[in-house]
């Protein structure tokens, strides 16, 4: 599954560009960019949410209020690293679980209720997850420059 090929990618690109890269660097902004940490953070928190609305719930008190926290300067570059793998590792599980009859299945997104499909989602959560994963390899290759 392509989603599937797409963490692995995170992962192998997040170890490769992060290399070098301090605890206190990981909450810099260079040029003004959201830090490194935060990218790390909304990667593992915006899988975990997309699979919410692949499951065809919403979200709940408590990841919302770890949406309004991706930004919070705190933690470790490991620590980041390892809440992402983690995120992902779970979404791979569930992923490995899909039904795939129900791929063409309405779903639907945030609290505006957006319409989408399950193969929709599917589809937004690999090319979500590689965009920020672009954007963490741009702010690490700043931050490696500027350190």
């Amino acid at each position: 599954m392509p989603v599937l090929f797409s963490f692995q990618q995170v992962r192998e690109d997040l170890q490769r560009h992060t290399a070098g890269i301090s605890d206190e660097q990981v909450w810099q902004r260079p040029s003004g960019l959201p830090s490194l940490g935060f990218q790390l953070r909304h990667i593992g928190g915006s899988v975990d949410r997309l699979l919410t609305y692949l499951a065809g719930e919403q979200l709940s008190p408590k990841q919302l209020q770890a949406l309004r926290q991706e930004s919070t300067a705190e933690g470790s570059l490991q620590g980041l690293l390892a809440a992402v793998d983690a995120s992902l590792a779970d979404a791979e599980k569930l992923l490995r679980a899909l039904d795939t009859r129900t791929i063409y299945d309405a779903r639907y997104v945030g609290r505006k209720k957006l319409p989408t499909s399950v193969v929709g989602l599917l589809i937004h959560i690999a090319e979500h997850t590689q965009r920020h994963l672009g954007q963490a390899i741009t702010t690490a290759k700043l931050l490696k420059q500027s350190g």
